[in-house]
């Protein structure tokens, strides 16, 4: 070793050292990526605490790529940012190499080939029996003649299942985690990811394979959002990144996905989800791997042609991460300090989501979404800036809802979804051809209520004509009856696509009746004065998938305004 800052060592560069190359530092091998060569100089990102560490002490480069280890043992687990298993750690962590450890479980295998057979990368020669279904797949740079096939029964991750072409293939496998893995193509991204969130669902819709971007201050509900979608969206495995968030926010998020039942298994949720734990506390580079890491666990699963959703909390912290390294570097610094090239780093982050033909034939498809945490609510700081270049929705908190107790915050006016037309199409093809519609006239009465709002605070609602009067009261219905949603109820924590639609047309068929009511005649006042306490309990009245309650709630208020008739 030549030098070290912090996280930052220079060492001396043997010819063999090429970029991104992983180096261990020191007598306790502490781990390290090449990000820098200068002549026979290279510099090392350290991903762990470098005290102790000085000059002249040994670095070894190993030859290849920071690479993880791939197998069906990371589902349910906890790792941190260089998937290194947080379980039984203690309090301090092992300072040792990346990858996970190896785990003496053993999962059951049931070939698909037969000896003699021939294969090409991606094919699948089995399938592994792990809560979700998962596949033993040809890796990317392999094909030939199977040899050997192991038996059906249960094998641990690191057993030989199969020989191709002379190369032993195991259910554990290792990739570098900055190489996308490859697919055969692309596919267009058509087909809706249900989070359980009527906000997001009806008004901002993710496809499968798409991107999000969840821009919000301190205290708007960032990080309760995130974990709802978690818990219920309905993809098939979670990656859950908590990247330089509190400890106690992670403790939270694996305690609550220890405890729910996967309505798909009827298992725990945990089984199907893998949690990156890179705490604040935790080493700072360790952050900047964890986001590639997560996408390469992702990708793992969606090459066995499953849906992941990928959620990252929050790239803030990972930008951050790049920018101390930079400083140290001397890198000159861009807007608010941060390096030069962070739109093309998160520009790559967010492109390693998609739906996507595997190499085998299969679909899969990842879905990334990101929190961003602008200081002090900023959005026109770099990193929100560039991100929402970059996403195909973005889900923007707003601070005066939140502090209303208006929950979840998604501004309506200042969020956006690129996937609407195409779901739209979906919808359609899936029989429901009203739901554009509905969307649409749902989004523009929230807006005309907005409109009006600071009339209202400046005349008072007399002073308005008894229409725009029935468009404030559309405005109120809407969000507290539809939009606002409990993260904390049993009964509203999660809304099916069926409850959904419901509530928004028992909402649309009241609010059509109060028009009709003023339209012909009867005052505004009387209208008002209406008990709609019913239609604003449904969400919680009816279970999470049931519409029998919020049909009888929308009677029951429409039998009220015709006594007003």
């Amino acid at each position: 070793m030549l030098r070290v800052a912090g996280p930052l060592v220079e060492i001396f560069c043997p010819p063999s050292v090429a970029m991104h190359d992983l180096v261990v530092l020191g007598d306790e091998r502490l781990p390290g990526e090449v990000v820098a060569i200068r002549g026979d100089t290279a510099t090392v990102q350290a991903y762990e605490y470098t005290g102790g560490l000085a000059p002249g002490h040994p670095a070894q480069p190993q030859g290849h790529p920071l690479s993880v280890r791939l197998a069906p043992d990371l589902l349910g687990g906890v790792f941190d940012g260089l998937l290194r298993p947080l379980d039984g750690a203690g309090d301090l962590l092992l300072r040792t190499g990346p990858g996970a450890a190896c785990d003496q479980r053993t999962w059951r295998f049931t070939p698909g080939v037969s000896e003699g057979t021939r294969v090409t990368a991606g094919d699948v020669l089995g399938e592994i029996g792990a809560g979700v279904p998962l596949r033993l797949l040809v890796p990317a740079d392999l094909s030939g003649e199977v040899t050997r096939v192991a038996e059906a029964g249960g094998h641990t991750a690191d057993a030989v299942l199969a020989v191709v072409g002379g190369h032993e293939v195991r259910m554990a496998q290792s990739w570098p985690v900055r190489r996308p893995r490859p697919v055969s193509r692309r596919l267009p991204a058509d087909a809706p990811l249900n989070t359980g969130q009527r906000a997001l669902d009806l008004l901002f819709p993710v496809a499968r394979g798409s991107t999000v971007a969840v821009p919000g201050g301190f205290g708007t509900g960032k990080t309760v959002l995130l974990q709802q979608i978690a818990k219920w969206c309905d993809a098939d495995v979670i990656v859950y990144v908590g990247c330089g968030e509190r400890g106690n926010e992670m403790a939270d998020v694996i305690e609550e996905l220890a405890e729910l039942t996967d309505p798909r298994t009827g298992g725990r949720l945990a089984e199907r989800t893998v949690t990156i734990a890179n705490t604040s506390n935790m080493p700072m580079m360790a952050r900047e791997a964890s986001v590639h890491t997560g996408a390469t666990v992702a990708e793992y699963f969606r090459d066995m042609g499953l849906d992941v959703v990928l959620i990252a909390d929050s790239t803030s912290r990972w930008a951050e991460a790049l920018r101390e390294f930079a400083s140290r570097m001397g890198e000159l610094p861009a807007e608010e300090g941060y390096p030069a090239g962070l739109a093309s780093q998160l520009a790559a982050f967010y492109e390693r989501a998609g739906a996507v033909r595997t190499l085998g034939g299969a679909t899969g498809s990842v879905t990334v979404i990101g929190a961003v945490s602008p200081p002090g609510g900023d959005r026109t700081e770099p990193v929100t800036a560039h991100t929402e270049r970059f996403v195909r929705c973005l889900w923007s908190l707003d601070r005066d809802l939140a502090y209303a107790r208006h929950y979840p915050a998604v501004s309506w006016a200042d969020s956006f979804s690129r996937d609407v037309s195409a779901l739209s199409a979906a919808h359609a093809l899936a029989g429901d051809a009203g739901w554009a519609e509905r969307r649409g006239r749902v989004a523009r009465l929230l807006a005309e209520a907005d409109r009006l709002a600071d009339l209202v605070e400046l005349v008072g609602i007399t002073a308005l004509p008894p229409r725009e009067r029935m468009s404030v009261l559309a405005g109120r219905l809407l969000r507290e009856a539809l939009i606002q949603q409990s993260a904390l109820s049993p009964a509203d924590a999660y809304s099916a696509p069926e409850k959904t639609a419901a509530l928004v047309a028992a909402v649309l068929t009241v609010i059509d009746r109060c028009v009709e009511l003023v339209d012909g005649g009867v005052p505004a006042d009387a209208v008002e004065a209406v008990d709609f306490t019913p239609l604003l309990r449904a969400r919680e009245t009816a279970g999470p998938d049931r519409t029998g309650p919020v049909k009888a709630a929308r009677d029951a208020v429409l039998g009220r305004l015709q006594e007003v008739a």
